[in-house]
This record gives C-alpha cells, sequence and structure tokens, in this order.
C-alpha cells in the first residue's frame, strides 16, 4: 500500500502533462505539481519558480523562498525531495 497515494498521483499527473501539452502550459504544470510534492513532502518552499530537469521524473527546484531541492523518484517507486 502506498503511503503518499496524493504523491504518486501528482507525480503520474507531471508525466501526463508533459506528454502532449505545449512548451509553455508544461513549464507551468511543472512548476504547480513540484510545488505540490514538495508542500506534500512537508517541506518549506513557498512555490517553485524554477524548475530544471535532470532526468525522467528528476528535477531540481527553485522556490521562491530561495530552498533548492531535487525532486526524483527513487528505486522504491517513493517520490524523494532532497535539499541541495
Amino acid at each position: 500500500m502506498n503511503k503518499h497515494p496524493r504523491i504518486s498521483a501528482t507525480i503520474f499527473l507531471v508525466a501526463a502533462l508533459t506528454a502532449g501539452s505545449s512548451p509553455a502550459a508544461e513549464d507551468v504544470a511543472l512548476l504547480k505539481d513540484l510545488t505540490s510534492v514538495i508542500l506534500l513532502l512537508g517541506l518549506p518552499c513557498g512555490k517553485v519558480v524554477k524548475a530544471t530537469k535532470q532526468g525522467d521524473n528528476d528535477h531540481i527546484a527553485v522556490c521562491s523562498n530561495g530552498a533548492r531541492y531535487r525532486v526524483y523518484v527513487n528505486a522504491e517507486g517513493r517520490v524523494v525531495a532532497e535539499k541541495k
């Protein structure tokens, strides 16, 4: 049983949104989704203002409060946000 079903749903939403969206819409949706993931994990952020893709389901997120996180899916399939 997944302990964080909303987080998993958010990651799947990110994948679905980025599959067929325009680049501008994709960026806005990704920033919102990363903000949701970080906040659901209980980390301080405000909102994500910039994201850099590192790989599949792996991004560096820059928050409005200055915090930076690597948000990714680990080998166990769990969403992780590591402070950078």
